[in-house]
């Protein structure tokens, strides 16, 4: 059966869908951070320790530069779907990618 077929066609639509479902998308990384501030006296150098946070840190590439925001709790309740629809995005491109690499190496007997 020649690629793509019905069953490619319908897989590619399906993640189109997806895709056109998405909203806003912020790109990056977050991390969640816990510190030691290691002041005498603190709470972070306690038995046990209560470290100090969350810090919420948004790392991402403009320009080809690494730039890092500092988020307060509110923004990244704010943002945070915005965070996930990037991900959702970057792993529904995979999918897309992958399922094309699929149909081209069949239909050209790359395999």
């Amino acid at each position: 059966m020649p690629r793509p077929n019905a069953k490619d066609r319908k897989a590619q639509a399906g993640i189109a869908a997806q895709l056109a479902g998405a909203g806003f998308a912020l790109p990056g990384t977050i991390l969640v951070r816990h510190t030691c501030c290691k002041k005498p006296g603190c709470r972070c150098g306690a038995d046990p320790p209560k470290l100090h946070g969350p810090y919420y840190q948004w790392t991402r590439k403009v320009n080809g530069k690494t730039v890092t925001r500092l988020l307060t709790e509110e923004q990244m309740e704010r943002y945070r779907a915005w965070f996930d629809n990037a991900k959702q995005i970057r792993a529904l491109a995979g999918e897309l990618e992958a399922l094309s690499l699929e149909v081209a190496e069949s239909a050209e007997g790359w395999v």
